[in-house]
């Protein structure tokens, strides 16, 4: 079955029960991790997803992501400081990223996608540590437990995957520890962020990976210590540290980069595991997915990964003067062409995060778009097609079912398919990006398991 099928016998039967979002949430909307990361706004029900479906989606995905890790080599001669500066990074962050450098590339991700008429779209891709939407493991089973969903999902050969179990396989499998020797895990914010009211989600989040069996501890990076050739929070020797700081963190003052530089040294040093390295966030750029959408580009990609790119990637481009090639295989000049299309465009910041600076071409006058647009040059950022998702019906406080605009994240890790983060927001809202800053209610996604795992339960 697709999502649409899945979806509607859904909703019918939904509508036959007559049962309210807060019935259907249950414990979900009590889970106190939930509570924080979600800000206790919930989805009543969750995405599905057909089998055959998500398979071509990783499949696309694992096209995308190591098309993405090809781009230095690709287009800079192997140069990571060059691609550094292409996607939007300054020479501080620069600095530390190249020391902070992976010996292989992360299989951490969560793209954010949505969904128009024609299939899935990518957002955004990030890759790094710092992911929300970890607890969706614990909403999907907290759903899972009204009956109509879970009788609906048996039906169905419906299940979901634990993205913090995941994690935590992907985490051992990148730093090489063996999860049986349980290695001590700082979980560490950049210090604003931390105190800064952040440290109340990272200890419920910790807690949550110590009933997963890891031991995990949460603090900032300015309470680690460096002796003895370890790095120590009080009184534990840290084993790995589960990076929820960004390289953006650079720049929040001078000091900035020698706190960061401990930790890269440390690591550097082998006196602790980093997970994951600073240059992840390199193809986490939304300037990478202008790179593979770029028509100058499309010669140095096989046929397989630009049928790929057709189906997943909206027309994407860098801000800055010149000719471009549209969808149509029209030529125009890119900033007149935006002036005047402003309705199916939108302006974004390259190397910001959570929604950040992207300007929707429709929700602003003209004059404002084209101040957004003349301010834009010379800087990191891109101007995208805009996407329009069809909407999804959700159950309201009275069980009726109304209209919602609905992102979806995808996350992969070191075993592939790693779960569903679902955001949405309701029609009549009218908010334009589709995160939790912008008062999204979140939520989670089931999918058609494999008919082998069906049958064998």
């Amino acid at each position: 079955m697709d999502r649409p099928t899945l979806t509607k016998q859904y909703l019918a039967e939904l509508s036959e029960s007559a049962a309210t979002a807060a019935e259907l949430l249950g414990r979900a909307q009590h889970d106190p991790l939930l509570a924080i990361d979600y800000e206790n706004r919930f989805l009543p029900r969750p995405l599905f997803l057909g089998h055959e479906e998500q398979e071509r989606l990783m499949d696309d995905l694992e096209t995308l992501h190591t098309a993405l890790f090809s781009l230095p080599d690709r287009l800079f001669d192997g140069d990571l400081g060059a691609f550094a500066r292409a996607v939007g990074m300054t020479e501080t962050q620069i600095e530390v990223i190249l020391r902070s450098q992976g010996a292989t590339a992360t299989r951490m991700a969560r793209t954010d996608l949505c969904v128009d008429d024609s299939g899935f779209k990518v957002v955004e891709v990030n890759m790094t540590s710092s992911l929300g939407g970890m607890g969706n493991g614990v909403m999907a089973q907290a759903l899972l437990e009204h009956p109509l969903l879970a009788d609906f999902a048996a039906r169905h050969g419906l299940g979901f995957a634990d993205t913090a179990r995941e994690l935590l396989h992907t985490m051992y499998a990148a730093t090489g520890f063996d999860p049986r020797s349980r290695p001590v895990i700082a979980v560490a914010d950049w210090p604003s962020s931390y105190l800064g009211g952040w440290d109340a989600f990272l200890k419920e989040f910790c807690a949550h990976l110590q009933a997963l069996g890891a031991d995990a501890h949460p603090c900032h990076i300015g309470q680690l210590d460096y002796r003895d050739g370890r790095v120590w929070l009080g009184d534990r020797a840290v084993d790995i540290i589960h990076r929820i700081f960004l390289a953006e963190d650079l720049l929040e003052s001078p000091e900035a980069p020698a706190l960061m530089d401990q930790v890269v040294r440390a690591a550097a040093a082998d006196q602790v595991k980093l997970f994951v390295p600073l240059d992840a966030e390199l193809y986490a750029s939304k300037t990478t997915l202008a790179m593979l959408s770029d028509e100058n580009n499309r010669h140095l990609f096989s046929t397989e990964e630009l049928a790929a790119f057709d189906r997943i990637l909206p027309w994407t481009r860098t801000v800055r003067p010149g000719t471009v090639t549209l969808e149509s295989g029209q030529m125009v000049e890119l900033l007149d062409y935006a002036r005047a299309n402003r309705h199916d465009l939108v302006l974004k910041p390259t190397v910001l995060h959570g929604g950040s600076g992207v300007v929707l071409g429709g929700d602003v006058t003209e004059k404002s778009w084209a101040a957004h647009l003349d301010a834009a040059l010379g800087k990191p950022y891109i101007v995208q097609r805009r996407i329009r998702p069809v909407t999804e019906l959700f159950p309201d406080e009275n069980g009726q079912l109304q209209p919602w605009l609905t992102a979806w994240g995808v996350f992969t890790m070191a075993r592939g398919f790693a779960g569903i983060m679902a955001r949405a927001t309701r029609l009549e809202a009218n908010v334009g990006v589709v995160n939790i800053t912008n008062g999204a209610h979140a939520g989670t996604g089931l999918y058609e398991l494999p008919p082998r795992k069906r049958t064998d339960g």
